[in-house]
């Protein structure tokens, strides 16, 4: 069994062209160095698209609850190039790769970027060969892999972002914070933070620090904003 063939069973996918395959892992430098026409570019620019189609889709699945905002935070902060390659090295993508000799030379084989293109490039090519449902396997089955190093409870927990967006979008304003008080020693302080949009105050919150007692009050105001919202 040749290296290709190993990657093949790697990836999990038939491919009725192969071609398409060993043009995905073929770097523009290779291209121009062989004189062998096509490099894995435009299979990266198609599977760039799918990829982000797909991963929407199972967010809406996994969490069902959640707003356009959050979804959209999440999916870019799991689809970005480090975790893109992180995926491309679990699958020996980088020791597949057709390199010229200069991008050998400089390490062309785990660079984060050029590691995050190939692996979008493979979606391509698989989405050409076996279509939409087959690229969605082959992105189902690393899901979970995409959301590892992705803190959630940051992203569904910034008050200060949802506030933003949901007071903008229904009142077009932008919440203005301000410190009402700070008390305690100066390495025990605890600091009141109000928010207002407008003329109204809408949250107030506390916390050891600004940005914590921020996020309190932003969170009340966006609860309430929300309950508004629900009641009209």
């Amino acid at each position: 069994m040749n290296s290709l063939d190993e990657l093949l069973l790697t990836i999990g996918h038939a491919f009725n062209d192969p071609r398409l395959l060993q043009q995905a892992l073929t770097h523009s430098s290779y291209a121009n160095e062989s004189g062998e026409p096509g490099d894995y570019e435009r299979l990266e620019f198609l599977g760039d698209a799918v990829l982000e189609l797909v991963v929407s889709h199972l967010l809406l699945g996994r969490f069902p609850d959640e707003g356009e905002g959050a979804l959209s935070r999440l999916r870019a902060s799991a689809v970005n190039r480090r975790t893109l390659a992180a995926i491309a090295r679990r699958l020996g993508l980088g020791e597949h790769l057709r390199l010229s000799h200069g991008e050998e030379k400089t390490g062309g084989r785990n660079k984060d970027t050029l590691l995050g293109d190939v692996f979008e490039a493979v979606i391509g090519a698989i989405y050409l060969d076996g279509g939409l449902g087959a690229a969605a396997n082959f992105v189902e089955r690393y899901f979970d892999l995409l959301f590892e190093e992705v803190n959630q409870e940051l992203l569904f927990n910034d008050y200060k972002t949802r506030l933003q967006e949901i007071s903008q979008a229904r009142l077009g304003r932008t919440p203005v914070y301000r410190t009402v008080a700070a008390s305690g020693p100066d390495h025990e302080k605890t600091f009141e933070i109000e928010v207002a949009l407008g003329d109204r105050m809408v949250g107030r919150g506390s916390g050891s620090s600004k940005k914590q007692a921020e996020q309190a009050a932003a969170k009340q105001a966006f609860e309430q904003l929300q309950g508004e919202e629900k009641r009209e």
